[in-house]
């Protein structure tokens, strides 16, 4: 008798997509990742700011939480916005993690930093050792993949503006976690691009995340 053989997941990747137009390029990149990896057999869990009506601002009782999470971190996290923490639960059980959005004068959206102002924060995304360092919390997470978009040439941001998205992100928030594998996806001048062009990334998105390890 034959069997089936089902192939299971083989990780659980949170996509943090912010881009509120839905016939954007960015949108058509969320499509073709998420192609990717379900072909790949991947487990994908999209967390849409934009479509869940994120809260990017940080009020006076997420002030007080940060404060307080130095030395209680649970009890300051029942200050924090439900939302948050339902986000951490979420990305506590992946292995990887994705962001995509466009580079708005040379960094990201307001939804992307107060996703990072917010869920990247003591008692949720880390805790501090005796000696005031960071600890990371999330600790099945083996990697952080960052995609954005741009209308400014690769050179004219690397040179003039420092590839300040970069070290926002990699040199800063998720370096100073512990995070070694760390992977940038940078698409230049989206704007002038021929459509062709535009599909080849798409396609090569969509490879990259089926084979994603």
């Amino acid at each position: 008798m034959e069997l089936c053989m089902v192939k299971t997941s083989n990780m659980k990747v949170v996509v943090v997509f912010n881009h509120p137009y839905q016939g954007s390029y960015c949108n058509a990149i969320l499509q073709a990742v998420l192609a990717g990896l379900q072909k790949g057999h991947h487990e994908a869990d999209l967390i849409h700011l934009d479509n869940d009506n994120f809260d990017p601002v940080m009020r006076a009782k997420d002030l007080e939480a940060f404060v307080q999470a130095r030395y209680d971190a649970v009890n300051a996290c029942e200050k924090l916005d439900n939302q948050v923490l339902e986000y951490r639960q979420r990305i506590q059980q992946a292995d990887h993690l994705v962001f995509i959005f466009p580079i708005w004068w040379e960094l990201m959206p307001a939804l992307t930093k107060g996703f990072i102002d917010k869920v990247i924060f003591p008692g949720i995304a880390y805790d501090y050792n005796k000696r005031g360092l960071m600890k990371k919390r999330f600790v099945n997470l083996k990697g952080i993949t960052l995609i954005t978009t741009m209308n400014s040439a690769s050179l004219v941001y690397r040179l003039v503006f420092g590839n300040a998205i970069k070290k926002a992100m990699f040199a800063g928030t998720f370096w100073k976690l512990g995070y070694g594998n760390r992977k940038w996806i940078s698409l230049n001048m989206v704007k002038f691009v021929s459509p062709a062009k535009r599909a080849k990334w798409l396609y090569k998105m969509e490879k990259h995340f089926a084979k994603l390890l």
